[in-house]
């Protein structure tokens, strides 16, 4: 990956994790990932079309998944695609929780655990 496609990836997101929004300056590590949305693994590409941005609890937890297991409903789900989909679509903020308003909302928030101790920690400090 070239360094005008790394720029591309972190202008586009406005230096914030496309997952669950937490900005460049409030990460506990200096820099956030580049994000394969598809993984190579799954056919996925280098293409700017098959990359975000995210926070290193983000892409940990998303590693090569695609797809998670909806809490309520029990079926699997398609995890949130932040080059697809809106994110205001699918999450909105509760105070400092992120809240899932659809299934692949709450899909994402569970496998990315977007509401841990440690990231709710983070976002109080960054109040």
């Amino acid at each position: 990956m070239n360094a005008i496609t790394r720029s591309l990836v972190k202008e586009r997101a406005e230096h914030r994790c496309e997952y669950c929004q937490t900005h460049q300056e409030d990460s506990p590590l200096a820099a956030l990932h580049i994000e394969h949305i598809r993984p190579l693994k799954h056919g996925g590409t280098d293409d700017e079309s098959n990359l975000c941005l995210a926070c290193i609890d983000c892409n940990l937890h998303k590693g090569p998944n695609l797809t998670g297991i909806d809490p309520f409903t029990d079926v699997v789900t398609q995890l949130f695609h932040p080059r697809q989909q809106q994110w205001d679509h699918h999450f909105r903020w509760d105070g400092i929780q992120i809240v899932g308003i659809s299934a692949v909302g709450r899909t994402t928030i569970r496998m990315l655990c977007m509401n841990s101790d440690e990231q709710l920690e983070l976002r109080m400090a960054g109040e």
